[in-house]
């Protein structure tokens, strides 16, 4: 039999899986038709690391430039995560998440605009890292900034045309004004938590009428305005001003204000929310109709934390005589005068209870659901938790007076 042939031999090789087949000359010659476009697309499925890793030669870091990397959240809280934020700046200039948390020991972001001198005095050795390369990323959606080392004010931290989600929390140095938001033309969501150095007026929102969505400031107590200046705001539903000094008259709610409105946490500084002291306990049932009736407009509406308390300075206010009690005794048995709004299925309620949630009954806002309804076995269900919790002030829809509560007191202790 004659002998094959070299040529022979090397194309039956290739058909039996030995060296390079045709069907992968194939696929790399398709893969190199593949343009930047095509490319920057398939990037589009990874996340930011593996885009970097990715680019193994020019082709592919033109595509990696162009890439609209997917909302995955990068986080910078380190100087090697902080240079791998520098490398992307250029390398993939459209991330569009970003969290700048804290940094090593010994480091910082450069101060900004009128820094705060003491902060300024105690990082005086630190080394600095650039905060301005942030500025590069102008696709950015979502930008958070958590116990970042940053001091002062930073004009290019409100300035990305498309974010949509601004979250600040604990950076107490950072100085900014709720003006600074014209910047985020398309925001929808902002939460600030523990923003000590944060200035403004509520009404500065106005610019983002038609985008807010969700709004959060906590413990920011440099915050003003009347919570009333968003009443005509068509998208948002979450409101939370808690621990602020925004002012306003829960009263004033009509039918059309807040149209959307599924969350609303106001302060105690609002009249009618949460924490709202009432000067006579006659006072309590008109507030509570209002959110009730606020409510009923806005069937997913949530009154987070609202409670009301009976002022110290009331003329129905009283407590247990020092003279008969101790002082142990006392801080067991407190009047209740606090009032909370309660719900069993959807029917909607509020009873004054203890500051330790020792209850009333509960005056009922809402008739007893029908026997046919589907949720009546749930609001059975919930009834009698509430009820299993009333025994002290068992009868009483409203703290007794102050000669039925030594009464009660007495007995308890035994007397």
């Amino acid at each position: 039999m004659p002998r094959p042939q070299k040529k022979q031999k090397l194309e039956d090789g290739q058909q039996n899986g030995g060296g390079m087949t045709t069907d992968d000359d194939d696929n790399s010659s398709s893969f190199d038709r593949l343009g930047t476009d095509a490319l920057a697309n398939i990037f589009g499925f990874l996340l930011p690391e593996d885009i970097m890793l990715a680019r193994l030669n020019k082709k592919m870091r033109e595509a990696a430039k162009k890439t609209i990397v997917p909302l995955t959240d990068f986080v910078v809280d380190s100087v090697r995560k902080y240079n791998a934020l520098v490398a992307m700046s250029t390398a993939l200039p459209n991330l569009q998440q970003i969290s700048v948390h804290g940094l090593d020991g010994g480091h910082k972001y450069s101060d900004g605009d009128y820094p705060e001198r003491m902060q300024a005095g105690r990082t005086a050795n630190f080394i600095t890292l650039d905060i301005n390369i942030i500025s590069r990323f102008r696709k950015l959606r979502i930008l958070e900034l958590y116990s970042a080392p940053l001091n002062g004010r930073y004009p290019v931290l409100f300035d990305f045309p498309l974010l949509h989600k601004l979250s600040i929390k604990y950076t107490h140095c950072l100085k900014w004004n709720l003006e600074m938001l014209e910047g985020l033309p398309l925001l929808k969501e902002l939460f600030c938590a523990s923003n000590e150095s944060l200035t403004g007026n509520i009404d500065s929102l106005r610019v983002l009428k038609d985008t807010l969505e969700k709004v959060t400031f906590r413990d920011c107590p440099h915050i003003e305005g009347n919570f009333m200046d968003l009443a005509d705001f068509p998208r948002l539903k979450e409101l939370n001003l808690r621990e602020t000094y925004v002012t306003g008259d829960i009263r004033d709610v009509g039918e059309r204000d807040f149209p959307t409105l599924e969350l609303l946490a106001l302060p105690s500084s609002v009249y009618g929310g949460p924490g709202h002291e009432f000067q006579r306990i006659s006072d309590a049932p008109g507030i509570i109709r209002t959110l009730y009736s606020i409510k009923r407009q806005r069937p997913n509406l949530l009154f987070k934390y609202w409670y009301g308390k009976l002022s110290k300075d009331s003329p129905d206010w009283y407590g247990l005589d020092d003279e008969l009690f101790n002082e142990e005794f006392r801080e067991f048995l407190a009047p209740p005068f606090h009032i909370h709004l309660v719900e069993a299925g959807s029917r909607v309620g509020y009873r004054w209870q203890t500051n330790d949630d020792m209850p009333c009954e509960v005056n009922w806002l809402d008739p007893e659901p029908g026997r046919e309804s589907s949720e009546y076995e749930k609001y059975i269900r919930e009834l009698r938790v509430i009820e299993e919790r009333v025994y002290l002030y068992q009868g009483f829809h409203e703290p007794p007076s102050e000669e039925e509560f030594n009464r009660l007191a007495s007995e308890i202790n035994g007397d």
